[in-house]
Protein backbone atom coordinates (compact mmCIF):
# COMPACT_ATOMS: atom_id res chain seq x y z
CA UNK A 1 0.00 0.00 0.00
CA UNK A 2 1.45 3.84 -0.57
CA UNK A 3 1.12 6.67 0.75
CA UNK A 4 -1.76 8.08 -1.61
CA UNK A 5 -3.53 5.37 -0.15
CA UNK A 6 -4.36 6.32 3.00
CA UNK A 7 -7.16 8.03 3.50
CA UNK A 8 -7.18 11.39 6.02
CA UNK A 9 -9.96 9.37 8.43
CA UNK A 10 -7.32 6.41 8.61
CA UNK A 11 -4.43 8.69 8.58
CA UNK A 12 -5.70 10.69 11.79
CA UNK A 13 -6.76 7.62 13.56
CA UNK A 14 -3.40 6.06 13.49
CA UNK A 15 -1.55 9.75 14.23
CA UNK A 16 -3.49 9.69 17.13
CA UNK A 17 -2.84 6.24 18.11
CA UNK A 18 0.51 6.68 17.95
CA UNK A 19 0.52 10.02 20.72
CA UNK A 20 -1.78 7.78 22.70
CA UNK A 21 0.99 5.25 22.82
CA UNK A 22 3.40 7.83 24.20
CA UNK A 23 0.94 8.64 26.56
CA UNK A 24 0.27 5.08 27.88
CA UNK A 25 3.73 4.90 28.02
CA UNK A 26 4.30 7.64 29.88
CA UNK A 27 1.49 6.63 32.24
CA UNK A 28 2.61 3.60 33.50
CA UNK A 29 6.09 5.10 33.99
CA UNK A 30 4.94 7.13 36.20
CA UNK A 31 2.58 4.67 38.24
CA UNK A 32 5.38 1.98 38.87
CA UNK A 33 8.25 4.14 39.19
CA UNK A 34 9.61 3.79 42.92
CA UNK A 35 11.18 6.91 43.48
CA UNK A 36 9.37 10.95 44.41
CA UNK A 37 11.35 11.80 41.45
CA UNK A 38 9.57 9.90 38.62
CA UNK A 39 6.55 9.15 40.37
CA UNK A 40 5.71 12.75 42.13
CA UNK A 41 7.59 15.02 39.71
CA UNK A 42 7.07 13.31 36.95
CA UNK A 43 10.55 13.98 35.52
CA UNK A 44 10.86 11.54 32.68
CA UNK A 45 9.58 11.28 29.10
CA UNK A 46 8.24 8.69 26.34
CA UNK A 47 8.62 8.68 22.40
CA UNK A 48 7.73 6.18 19.94
CA UNK A 49 10.01 5.76 16.79
CA UNK A 50 9.21 4.14 13.34
CA UNK A 51 11.79 1.56 11.83
CA UNK A 52 13.03 2.03 8.22
CA UNK A 53 15.92 0.22 6.38
CA UNK A 54 18.80 -2.66 6.81
CA UNK A 55 20.53 -0.08 8.98
CA UNK A 56 17.52 -0.18 11.30
CA UNK A 57 17.44 4.27 11.26
CA UNK A 58 14.55 5.22 13.39
CA UNK A 59 12.60 8.33 13.47
CA UNK A 60 10.32 9.86 15.39
CA UNK A 61 7.05 9.76 15.51
CA UNK A 62 4.95 10.66 18.53
CA UNK A 63 6.01 11.93 21.80
CA UNK A 64 4.25 12.34 25.00
CA UNK A 65 3.44 15.84 26.39
CA UNK A 66 6.69 15.49 29.37
CA UNK A 67 9.68 17.52 29.28
CA UNK A 68 11.25 19.52 25.98
CA UNK A 69 15.10 19.06 26.85
CA UNK A 70 14.61 15.30 27.50
CA UNK A 71 12.60 14.80 23.90
CA UNK A 72 14.45 16.79 21.71
CA UNK A 73 17.52 14.81 22.53
CA UNK A 74 15.84 11.20 22.53
CA UNK A 75 16.57 10.92 19.15
CA UNK A 76 20.06 10.97 19.45
CA UNK A 77 20.13 8.34 22.11
CA UNK A 78 18.44 6.09 20.12
CA UNK A 79 20.69 6.30 17.15
CA UNK A 80 23.29 6.08 19.58
CA UNK A 81 21.76 2.55 20.47
CA UNK A 82 20.66 1.26 17.23
CA UNK A 83 24.55 1.94 16.02
CA UNK A 84 25.81 -0.15 19.10
CA UNK A 85 23.04 -2.67 18.39
CA UNK A 86 22.05 -3.26 14.54
CA UNK A 87 18.62 -4.76 14.10
CA UNK A 88 20.37 -8.03 13.25
CA UNK A 89 21.79 -8.10 16.77
CA UNK A 90 18.23 -7.44 18.15
CA UNK A 91 15.59 -9.63 19.33
CA UNK A 92 11.94 -9.55 21.53
CA UNK A 93 12.53 -8.51 24.96
CA UNK A 94 15.99 -6.74 24.31
CA UNK A 95 15.73 -3.49 26.06
CA UNK A 96 19.66 -0.82 25.54
CA UNK A 97 20.06 1.00 28.59
CA UNK A 98 22.68 4.57 27.95
CA UNK A 99 23.19 7.77 29.39
CA UNK A 100 26.85 8.61 28.37
CA UNK A 101 26.15 12.42 27.31
CA UNK A 102 28.83 12.06 24.63
CA UNK A 103 26.99 8.99 22.98
CA UNK A 104 23.31 10.11 22.57
CA UNK A 105 23.05 11.19 26.42
CA UNK A 106 22.35 14.49 27.87
CA UNK A 107 23.59 14.03 31.65
CA UNK A 108 24.23 11.56 33.50
CA UNK A 109 21.02 11.23 36.02
CA UNK A 110 19.23 11.25 32.59
CA UNK A 111 18.70 7.03 31.85
CA UNK A 112 17.61 6.38 28.69
CA UNK A 113 15.53 2.75 28.29
CA UNK A 114 15.72 1.62 24.43
CA UNK A 115 13.15 -1.03 23.00
CA UNK A 116 12.88 -2.51 19.61
CA UNK A 117 9.59 -3.31 18.87
CA UNK A 118 9.03 -7.12 16.75
CA UNK A 119 6.25 -7.63 15.01
CA UNK A 120 6.37 -11.53 13.43
CA UNK A 121 10.08 -11.54 13.84
CA UNK A 122 10.41 -8.25 11.99
CA UNK A 123 11.72 -5.01 13.32
CA UNK A 124 9.28 -2.55 12.74
CA UNK A 125 9.09 0.36 15.80
CA UNK A 126 11.31 1.46 18.57
CA UNK A 127 10.36 2.39 21.98
CA UNK A 128 12.19 4.69 24.18
CA UNK A 129 12.00 6.47 27.23
CA UNK A 130 13.94 8.69 29.36
CA UNK A 131 13.91 9.17 33.38
CA UNK A 132 15.80 11.26 36.07
CA UNK A 133 17.29 8.95 38.23
CA UNK A 134 18.00 10.47 41.72
CA UNK A 135 21.43 9.09 42.13
CA UNK A 136 23.80 7.63 39.58
CA UNK A 137 26.81 7.97 41.54
CA UNK A 138 29.55 10.37 41.64
CA UNK A 139 31.28 12.32 43.95
CA UNK A 140 27.69 14.45 45.63
CA UNK A 141 24.68 12.39 46.56
CA UNK A 142 22.08 13.16 44.05
CA UNK A 143 24.76 13.27 41.37
CA UNK A 144 24.09 17.34 40.42
CA UNK A 145 26.85 18.42 41.74
CA UNK A 146 27.87 22.33 41.46
CA UNK A 147 31.26 21.19 41.81
CA UNK A 148 32.58 19.24 39.24
CA UNK A 149 35.19 20.33 36.86
CA UNK A 150 34.70 16.89 34.34
CA UNK A 151 32.67 14.01 33.78
CA UNK A 152 34.12 11.08 35.73
CA UNK A 153 33.61 13.32 38.76
CA UNK A 154 29.77 13.43 37.65
CA UNK A 155 28.71 9.91 38.39
CA UNK A 156 28.62 6.36 36.48
CA UNK A 157 28.86 6.97 32.86
CA UNK A 158 26.93 4.16 30.50
CA UNK A 159 27.54 3.34 27.02
CA UNK A 160 24.99 1.74 25.06
CA UNK A 161 24.40 -1.85 26.98
CA UNK A 162 21.21 -4.32 27.45
CA UNK A 163 19.79 -4.23 30.48
CA UNK A 164 17.60 -6.73 29.40
CA UNK A 165 18.49 -9.87 26.72
CA UNK A 166 15.23 -11.29 25.35
CA UNK A 167 13.34 -10.17 28.16
CA UNK A 168 15.98 -11.56 30.77
CA UNK A 169 17.60 -8.99 33.37
CA UNK A 170 21.49 -8.70 32.68
CA UNK A 171 22.43 -9.37 36.11
CA UNK A 172 25.92 -8.62 35.80
CA UNK A 173 25.08 -5.10 34.02
CA UNK A 174 22.66 -4.11 36.58
CA UNK A 175 24.82 -5.39 39.45
CA UNK A 176 27.83 -2.97 37.80
CA UNK A 177 24.84 0.04 37.62
CA UNK A 178 24.06 -0.51 41.34
CA UNK A 179 26.84 -1.46 43.01
CA UNK A 180 27.79 2.30 42.04
CA UNK A 181 24.52 4.17 43.46
CA UNK A 182 23.43 5.35 46.92
CA UNK A 183 19.74 3.67 46.26
CA UNK A 184 19.93 0.74 44.77
CA UNK A 185 16.86 -0.54 45.79
CA UNK A 186 15.14 2.49 44.70
CA UNK A 187 17.17 2.37 41.73
CA UNK A 188 16.34 -0.96 40.59
CA UNK A 189 12.38 -0.50 40.85
CA UNK A 190 12.81 2.88 38.47
CA UNK A 191 14.89 0.81 35.82
CA UNK A 192 11.94 -2.06 36.07
CA UNK A 193 9.24 0.60 35.51
CA UNK A 194 11.34 1.94 33.02
CA UNK A 195 11.06 -1.07 30.98
CA UNK A 196 7.42 -1.83 32.17
CA UNK A 197 7.17 1.43 30.32
CA UNK A 198 8.75 0.43 27.01
CA UNK A 199 6.36 -2.69 27.20
CA UNK A 200 3.36 -1.46 26.78
CA UNK A 201 4.77 0.57 23.81
CA UNK A 202 5.10 -2.91 22.63
CA UNK A 203 1.79 -4.42 23.05
CA UNK A 204 0.06 -1.21 21.81
CA UNK A 205 1.93 -1.23 18.61
CA UNK A 206 1.17 -5.14 17.89
CA UNK A 207 -2.57 -3.92 18.44
CA UNK A 208 -2.04 -1.51 15.83
CA UNK A 209 -0.72 -3.47 13.13
CA UNK A 210 -3.49 -6.27 14.04
CA UNK A 211 -5.97 -4.22 13.52
CA UNK A 212 -4.35 -1.99 10.33
CA UNK A 213 -2.26 -4.32 9.23
CA UNK A 214 1.90 -3.49 9.45
CA UNK A 215 1.76 -1.95 5.52
CA UNK A 216 -0.87 0.53 6.42
CA UNK A 217 0.97 1.62 9.70
CA UNK A 218 3.95 2.10 8.27
CA UNK A 219 2.38 3.93 5.11
CA UNK A 220 1.15 6.19 8.09
CA UNK A 221 4.17 7.32 9.85
CA UNK A 222 6.02 8.25 6.92
CA UNK A 223 3.38 10.41 5.70
CA UNK A 224 2.67 11.71 9.88
CA UNK A 225 6.34 12.56 9.23
CA UNK A 226 5.83 13.90 6.09
CA UNK A 227 2.95 16.24 6.75
CA UNK A 228 4.40 18.26 9.91
CA UNK A 229 7.32 18.41 7.51
CA UNK A 230 4.89 20.73 5.07
CA UNK A 231 3.35 21.78 8.35
CA UNK A 232 6.45 23.50 9.41
CA UNK A 233 7.93 24.74 6.65
CA UNK A 234 4.74 26.75 6.11
CA UNK A 235 5.30 28.13 9.55
CA UNK A 236 8.59 29.17 8.75
CA UNK A 237 7.75 30.55 5.40
CA UNK A 238 5.87 32.71 7.18
CA UNK A 239 8.33 34.36 9.00
CA UNK A 240 10.38 37.39 7.87
CA UNK A 241 13.44 36.52 5.71
CA UNK A 242 16.99 37.44 6.63
CA UNK A 243 19.21 37.04 9.58
CA UNK A 244 18.64 37.74 13.03
CA UNK A 245 20.99 38.23 16.12
CA UNK A 246 20.66 38.06 19.72
CA UNK A 247 22.75 37.29 22.89
CA UNK A 248 22.03 36.07 26.47
CA UNK A 249 24.69 35.11 29.18
CA UNK A 250 24.75 32.88 32.24
CA UNK A 251 26.06 34.40 35.36
CA UNK A 252 28.97 31.66 35.80
CA UNK A 253 30.18 28.44 36.05
CA UNK A 254 30.84 28.24 39.72
CA UNK A 255 34.74 27.77 38.77
CA UNK A 256 35.59 31.83 38.39
CA UNK A 257 34.39 32.55 34.65
CA UNK A 258 31.38 34.76 34.51
CA UNK A 259 29.01 35.99 31.64
CA UNK A 260 29.36 33.21 29.90
CA UNK A 261 27.59 34.28 26.39
CA UNK A 262 25.30 32.49 24.40
CA UNK A 263 25.36 34.10 20.83
CA UNK A 264 22.46 32.66 18.65
CA UNK A 265 21.95 34.02 14.86
CA UNK A 266 18.43 32.90 12.97
CA UNK A 267 18.42 32.53 9.50
CA UNK A 268 15.02 32.08 7.43
CA UNK A 269 15.31 31.81 3.70
CA UNK A 270 12.12 30.96 2.52
CA UNK A 271 10.73 27.69 4.11
CA UNK A 272 14.22 26.39 5.40
CA UNK A 273 16.25 27.94 9.06
CA UNK A 274 19.88 27.87 10.40
CA UNK A 275 20.57 28.52 13.68
CA UNK A 276 23.95 28.95 14.41
CA UNK A 277 25.97 29.59 17.54
CA UNK A 278 29.04 31.09 16.34
CA UNK A 279 30.25 33.20 18.85
CA UNK A 280 29.27 31.36 22.04
CA UNK A 281 31.72 30.89 24.92
CA UNK A 282 34.10 28.09 24.72
CA UNK A 283 33.75 25.06 27.00
CA UNK A 284 34.46 25.91 30.78
CA UNK A 285 35.93 24.10 33.90
CA UNK A 286 32.60 24.29 35.63
CA UNK A 287 29.25 22.01 35.35
CA UNK A 288 27.44 24.01 32.96
CA UNK A 289 28.62 22.96 29.47
CA UNK A 290 26.43 20.76 27.11
CA UNK A 291 26.32 18.24 24.68
CA UNK A 292 25.24 18.90 21.03
CA UNK A 293 21.88 16.45 21.68
CA UNK A 294 20.77 19.20 24.87
CA UNK A 295 21.31 22.39 22.61
CA UNK A 296 18.84 20.64 19.47
CA UNK A 297 16.16 20.24 22.54
CA UNK A 298 16.12 23.59 22.80
CA UNK A 299 16.81 24.58 19.85
CA UNK A 300 13.29 22.73 18.85
CA UNK A 301 11.65 23.93 21.45
CA UNK A 302 11.83 27.29 20.67
CA UNK A 303 11.29 27.02 16.95
CA UNK A 304 8.17 25.16 18.22
CA UNK A 305 7.19 28.23 20.50
CA UNK A 306 7.12 30.97 18.01
CA UNK A 307 5.26 28.77 15.39
CA UNK A 308 1.95 26.37 15.60
CA UNK A 309 2.23 24.16 18.35
CA UNK A 310 -0.34 22.33 16.90
CA UNK A 311 2.10 20.48 14.68
CA UNK A 312 2.74 17.77 15.76
CA UNK A 313 6.03 16.61 16.96
CA UNK A 314 8.12 14.52 15.22
CA UNK A 315 10.83 13.55 12.91
CA UNK A 316 9.34 15.55 9.64
CA UNK A 317 9.08 18.79 12.00
CA UNK A 318 12.58 19.67 12.58
CA UNK A 319 14.18 18.79 8.82
CA UNK A 320 13.93 22.76 7.63
CA UNK A 321 15.59 23.28 10.52
CA UNK A 322 19.79 23.28 10.17
CA UNK A 323 21.82 23.47 13.68
CA UNK A 324 25.79 25.13 13.48
CA UNK A 325 26.71 24.90 17.02
CA UNK A 326 30.90 24.89 16.90
CA UNK A 327 32.43 22.07 18.69
CA UNK A 328 34.21 22.89 21.89
CA UNK A 329 31.56 25.45 23.16
CA UNK A 330 28.98 25.64 26.02
CA UNK A 331 26.95 24.65 23.59
CA UNK A 332 28.33 21.52 21.97
CA UNK A 333 31.19 20.00 24.51
CA UNK A 334 33.17 17.69 23.75
CA UNK A 335 35.15 15.19 26.46
CA UNK A 336 35.82 15.29 29.06
CA UNK A 337 33.84 18.12 30.17
CA UNK A 338 31.65 18.49 33.06
CA UNK A 339 27.64 18.47 31.93
CA UNK A 340 25.11 17.80 34.37
CA UNK A 341 24.30 21.57 34.36
CA UNK A 342 24.24 21.90 30.75
CA UNK A 343 21.21 19.81 30.63
CA UNK A 344 19.60 22.00 33.15
CA UNK A 345 20.96 26.05 32.93
CA UNK A 346 22.58 25.59 29.41
CA UNK A 347 19.09 24.47 27.81
CA UNK A 348 16.91 27.07 29.59
CA UNK A 349 19.50 29.97 28.12
CA UNK A 350 19.28 28.78 24.44
CA UNK A 351 15.79 28.53 24.40
CA UNK A 352 15.98 32.46 25.90
CA UNK A 353 18.55 33.60 23.24
CA UNK A 354 16.27 32.34 20.67
CA UNK A 355 12.87 33.08 22.08
CA UNK A 356 14.75 37.04 22.27
CA UNK A 357 16.41 36.41 18.82
CA UNK A 358 12.73 35.90 17.54
CA UNK A 359 11.38 38.55 19.55
CA UNK A 360 13.25 41.35 18.12
CA UNK A 361 11.64 41.41 14.94
CA UNK A 362 7.86 39.24 15.76
CA UNK A 363 7.51 39.79 19.48
CA UNK A 364 3.91 38.76 18.98
CA UNK A 365 5.22 35.64 18.32
CA UNK A 366 7.37 34.96 21.26
CA UNK A 367 7.45 36.03 25.10
CA UNK A 368 9.73 37.80 27.71
CA UNK A 369 12.09 35.65 29.38
CA UNK A 370 11.21 32.81 32.10
CA UNK A 371 12.90 32.42 34.84
CA UNK A 372 15.94 30.94 33.05
CA UNK A 373 16.68 28.17 35.29
CA UNK A 374 15.55 25.25 36.95
CA UNK A 375 17.26 25.97 40.53
CA UNK A 376 18.72 22.20 41.14
CA UNK A 377 18.62 20.71 44.77
CA UNK A 378 20.04 17.95 45.76
CA UNK A 379 20.34 17.02 49.57
CA UNK A 380 21.98 13.35 50.90
CA UNK A 381 23.69 11.59 53.09
CA UNK A 382 22.05 8.49 55.82
CA UNK A 383 18.77 9.13 57.54
CA UNK A 384 17.79 8.20 61.16
CA UNK A 385 17.34 3.85 60.55
CA UNK A 386 20.99 4.30 59.18
CA UNK A 387 19.68 4.03 55.26
CA UNK A 388 21.01 6.11 52.88
CA UNK A 389 18.66 8.76 51.13
CA UNK A 390 19.65 10.85 47.69
CA UNK A 391 16.88 13.92 47.04
CA UNK A 392 17.09 15.97 43.55
CA UNK A 393 14.23 18.38 42.80
CA UNK A 394 14.11 21.61 40.72
CA UNK A 395 12.54 24.41 42.20
CA UNK A 396 10.03 26.64 39.57
CA UNK A 397 9.85 30.42 38.97
CA UNK A 398 8.25 33.43 36.94
CA UNK A 399 7.29 32.80 33.13
CA UNK A 400 7.42 36.11 30.94
CA UNK A 401 5.17 37.91 30.04
CA UNK A 402 3.65 37.62 26.16
CA UNK A 403 1.20 39.86 24.06
CA UNK A 404 -2.48 39.29 25.31
CA UNK A 405 -1.23 37.45 28.92
CA UNK A 406 0.49 38.32 31.87
CA UNK A 407 3.24 35.33 33.15
CA UNK A 408 2.29 32.81 35.02
CA UNK A 409 3.95 32.35 38.59
CA UNK A 410 5.90 29.85 40.39
CA UNK A 411 6.27 27.17 37.44
CA UNK A 412 8.52 24.81 35.65
CA UNK A 413 9.24 27.30 32.52
CA UNK A 414 10.75 26.17 28.91
CA UNK A 415 13.22 23.37 29.19
CA UNK A 416 11.47 21.59 32.57
CA UNK A 417 7.96 20.79 32.21
CA UNK A 418 8.28 18.81 36.08
CA UNK A 419 5.92 19.25 38.87
CA UNK A 420 7.19 20.40 42.38
CA UNK A 421 8.04 17.45 44.90
CA UNK A 422 4.83 18.03 47.25
CA UNK A 423 5.70 19.07 50.96
CA UNK A 424 3.93 15.49 52.17
CA UNK A 425 6.35 13.37 49.54
CA UNK A 426 9.27 15.02 50.61
CA UNK A 427 8.71 14.90 54.50
CA UNK A 428 7.55 11.48 54.11
CA UNK A 429 10.36 10.15 52.50
CA UNK A 430 13.33 12.12 53.25
CA UNK A 431 15.03 13.37 56.50
CA UNK A 432 13.47 17.44 55.22
CA UNK A 433 11.02 19.48 56.07
CA UNK A 434 9.40 22.24 54.30
CA UNK A 435 9.72 25.65 56.62
CA UNK A 436 8.36 28.26 54.02
CA UNK A 437 7.04 28.17 50.35
CA UNK A 438 5.11 30.74 48.91
CA UNK A 439 5.04 33.06 45.89
CA UNK A 440 7.86 36.02 46.02
CA UNK A 441 5.94 39.56 45.90
CA UNK A 442 7.71 41.76 42.99
CA UNK A 443 9.65 39.88 41.40
CA UNK A 444 7.57 39.44 38.08
CA UNK A 445 8.78 42.08 35.85
CA UNK A 446 6.17 44.69 35.18
CA UNK A 447 4.86 45.37 31.56
CA UNK A 448 1.62 45.83 29.85
CA UNK A 449 1.46 42.07 30.84
CA UNK A 450 3.61 41.27 34.10
CA UNK A 451 6.19 38.43 34.45
CA UNK A 452 5.15 35.57 36.69
CA UNK A 453 6.27 35.28 40.07
CA UNK A 454 9.37 33.59 41.29
CA UNK A 455 8.75 31.26 44.69
CA UNK A 456 10.82 30.98 47.79
CA UNK A 457 11.34 27.43 49.37
CA UNK A 458 13.01 26.93 52.50
CA UNK A 459 13.73 23.22 53.46
CA UNK A 460 15.22 22.28 56.81
CA UNK A 461 17.97 19.21 57.21
CA UNK A 462 16.74 16.78 60.50
CA UNK A 463 19.59 15.07 60.53
CA UNK A 464 23.35 15.75 60.68
CA UNK A 465 25.83 15.43 57.72
CA UNK A 466 23.73 15.82 54.79
CA UNK A 467 25.38 17.12 51.64
CA UNK A 468 23.50 19.73 50.06
CA UNK A 469 24.50 21.08 46.25
CA UNK A 470 23.14 24.13 44.47
CA UNK A 471 23.17 24.57 40.92
CA UNK A 472 21.16 27.39 39.73
CA UNK A 473 21.13 30.56 37.30
CA UNK A 474 19.83 34.19 36.68
CA UNK A 475 21.18 35.29 40.37
CA UNK A 476 22.93 38.15 38.62
CA UNK A 477 21.67 38.79 34.87
CA UNK A 478 17.76 39.24 35.28
CA UNK A 479 15.16 37.55 33.43
CA UNK A 480 14.87 40.27 30.07
CA UNK A 481 11.48 42.18 29.58
CA UNK A 482 10.32 42.17 25.87
CA UNK A 483 8.73 44.99 23.53
CA UNK A 484 9.62 47.64 26.84
CA UNK A 485 8.84 45.69 29.84
CA UNK A 486 11.11 45.15 32.78
CA UNK A 487 13.42 42.47 33.50
CA UNK A 488 11.97 40.01 36.17
CA UNK A 489 13.89 40.14 39.51
CA UNK A 490 16.98 37.99 39.87
CA UNK A 491 17.20 35.02 42.32
CA UNK A 492 18.71 34.63 45.81
CA UNK A 493 20.00 31.80 48.27
CA UNK A 494 20.74 31.68 51.38
CA UNK A 495 21.81 29.32 54.13
CA UNK A 496 20.62 29.62 57.92
CA UNK A 497 22.74 27.54 60.06
CA UNK A 498 21.36 26.69 63.59
CA UNK A 499 24.30 26.15 65.13
CA UNK A 500 25.31 29.97 65.58
CA UNK A 501 21.51 31.72 64.17
CA UNK A 502 23.39 32.80 61.36
CA UNK A 503 21.85 33.85 57.76
CA UNK A 504 24.25 33.52 54.77
CA UNK A 505 23.42 34.18 50.88
CA UNK A 506 25.43 31.35 48.96
CA UNK A 507 26.48 31.35 45.54
CA UNK A 508 24.22 29.92 43.12
CA UNK A 509 26.62 27.12 42.52
CA UNK A 510 28.14 25.75 45.62
CA UNK A 511 27.81 22.61 47.98
CA UNK A 512 27.78 22.22 51.50
CA UNK A 513 27.89 19.89 54.60
CA UNK A 514 24.31 20.55 56.60
CA UNK A 515 23.30 19.50 60.01
CA UNK A 516 20.11 19.04 62.08
CA UNK A 517 18.32 22.39 62.06
CA UNK A 518 20.26 24.70 59.06
CA UNK A 519 17.53 25.44 56.65
CA UNK A 520 18.26 26.27 52.97
CA UNK A 521 16.35 29.13 51.00
CA UNK A 522 16.09 29.00 47.41
CA UNK A 523 14.44 32.39 45.97
CA UNK A 524 13.66 31.90 42.32
CA UNK A 525 13.70 34.75 39.46
CA UNK A 526 10.63 36.13 38.34
CA UNK A 527 9.79 36.52 34.42
CA UNK A 528 10.50 39.47 32.44
CA UNK A 529 7.49 41.91 31.85
CA UNK A 530 5.85 42.17 28.05
CA UNK A 531 5.32 45.67 26.70
CA UNK A 532 5.22 49.52 28.45
CA UNK A 533 4.37 49.39 31.77
CA UNK A 534 2.09 52.65 31.49
CA UNK A 535 -0.42 50.41 29.06
CA UNK A 536 -1.30 47.82 31.55
CA UNK A 537 -4.70 48.09 32.70
CA UNK A 538 -5.22 49.89 36.06
CA UNK A 539 -7.47 47.14 37.46
CA UNK A 540 -5.40 44.66 36.36
CA UNK A 541 -2.77 46.76 38.51
CA UNK A 542 -4.62 47.16 41.38
CA UNK A 543 -5.68 43.42 41.18
CA UNK A 544 -2.15 42.72 42.02
CA UNK A 545 -1.61 44.39 44.45
CA UNK A 546 -4.79 43.37 46.11
CA UNK A 547 -3.12 39.73 46.06
CA UNK A 548 0.13 40.63 47.16
CA UNK A 549 1.87 40.29 43.83
CA UNK A 550 2.91 43.40 43.54
CA UNK A 551 3.73 46.21 46.32
CA UNK A 552 2.00 49.37 46.97
CA UNK A 553 5.39 51.11 46.40
CA UNK A 554 5.39 49.90 42.29
CA UNK A 555 1.88 50.53 41.62
CA UNK A 556 2.72 54.39 42.45
CA UNK A 557 6.31 54.45 41.12
CA UNK A 558 5.92 52.33 38.34
CA UNK A 559 1.81 52.21 37.43
CA UNK A 560 1.62 55.89 38.83
CA UNK A 561 -1.35 54.69 40.82
CA UNK A 562 -2.89 55.43 44.16
CA UNK A 563 -3.53 52.17 45.70
CA UNK A 564 -4.97 53.68 48.59
CA UNK A 565 -7.39 55.48 46.92
CA UNK A 566 -8.64 52.00 45.62
CA UNK A 567 -8.68 50.08 48.28
CA UNK A 568 -12.12 50.08 49.08
CA UNK A 569 -13.42 48.82 45.89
Amino acid sequence: MSDEDIDPVTLEVLRNACVAVAEEMNATLVRTSYSPNIKDRRDCSCALFDVAGDDGAAEMISQAENIPVHLGAMPYSVAAAIEAFPPAELKDGDAILLNDPFHGGAHLPDMTLVTPVFVDGELVAVAANRAHHADVGGGQAGSVAADSTEIYQEGLRVPPVKLYDGGDPVEDVFDLLLTNVRTPDERRGDFRAQRAANRTAVERVRDLTERHGLDTLRAATNEIKDYAERRMRAEIDDLPDGTVRFEDVLDDDGRGHEDLRIAAAVTVDGDALVVDFEGTSEQVAGPINAPLAVTASATYYAIRCVTDPDVPPNAGTYRPIEIRAPEGTVVNAQPPAAVVGGNLEISQRVADALLGAFGTETPERSVAAAQGTMNSVTFGGTDSDGDAFAFYETVGGGYGGRAGADGMDGVHAHMSNTLNTPAEVLETAYPLRIRRYEYRDDSGGTGEFRGGLGLRRDIEVLADGVAFSLLADRRRHRPYGLAGGDAGAAGADYLDRAADDDRVQIPAKSTHELDAGDVVSVRTPGGGGFGDPTDRDPAAVLRDWRLGKVSAATVREVYGLDPGEESDD
